[in-house]
């Protein structure tokens, strides 16, 4: 196993700064504040934004240096599309592949999921439905698979709050991930691609109240 680098642990940082939306989309990140702010020189920092660079978490602006980067309304809907695909797929071998102890567990995350609703805790409820997401693709017994629709769910995590804090959004949720579940414990393939492909992808109204959503700082023109 390679050894961790101080920019490795830098860029890790930062990803989950982007992630969790504490840099949103378009802000522009300084150098010498985050070596200040990490600890760090400048050195490991310049790494770290050149690799966040290199997966898109970032983007080099002219006049403006290292920006959270946007995404334009095309883009997100062709990104949101394949995040449906490619979530469908991971349940679909699920159901095919997942182990009776990872039945219970996506069954105990959903009751979780449940009560936090109940609490309405939407920022719980975003992390709590994540957990139930990344069981999901555990339970398709893949590398490569998981993998890409990790990073492609991040990549697009600072515009999912805005589809998960939709009135009606999290309630909405909790019947569509039952239908997941319930054709994972049935062992229907076919049947829970469907399902899990319905539950990320937007459509009709759903995607124009989402678009109408978004701050105008989070996506540009092309």
């Amino acid at each position: 196993m390679a050894k961790r680098t101080l920019s490795d642990e830098v860029r890790d940082r930062l990803e989950e700064l982007i992630v969790s939306g504490a840099l949103t989309p378009g802000e522009r990140l300084d150098e010498a504040e985050l070596a200040e702010r990490f600890e760090v020189s400048r050195t490991p920092v310049r790494e770290a934004l050149k690799a966040l660079v290199a997966t898109g978490l970032l983007e080099m602006r002219a006049r403006q240096g290292v920006t959270v980067a946007t995404i334009s309304i095309p883009v997100l809907i062709e990104m949101f599309e394949m995040m449906a695909a490619l979530e469908g797929l991971c349940a679909k071998l699920a159901a095919r592949r997942a182990t009776g102890r990872q039945k219970l567990q996506l069954r105990t995350i959903h009751a979780r999921l449940i009560e936090t609703l109940d609490a309405g805790d939407p920022k719980r409820f975003y992390a709590v439905n994540q957990d139930f997401h990344d069981l999901l693709y555990d339970a398709a017994h893949t590398q490569y698979l998981a993998g890409q629709t990790r990073l492609l769910r991040r990549r697009v995590a600072a515009y999912r709050r805005y589809v998960t804090y939709q009135p009606g959004r999290m309630a909405a949720t909790i019947g569509e991930h039952e239908r997941v579940l319930a054709a994972i414990e049935a062992a229907d393939p076919e049947a829970a691609f469907a399902a899990a492909s319905d539950h990320v992808n937007l459509l009709g109204d759903e995607m124009a109240d989402f678009i109408a959503s978004l701050p105008a700082a989070l996506t540009r023109a092309s």
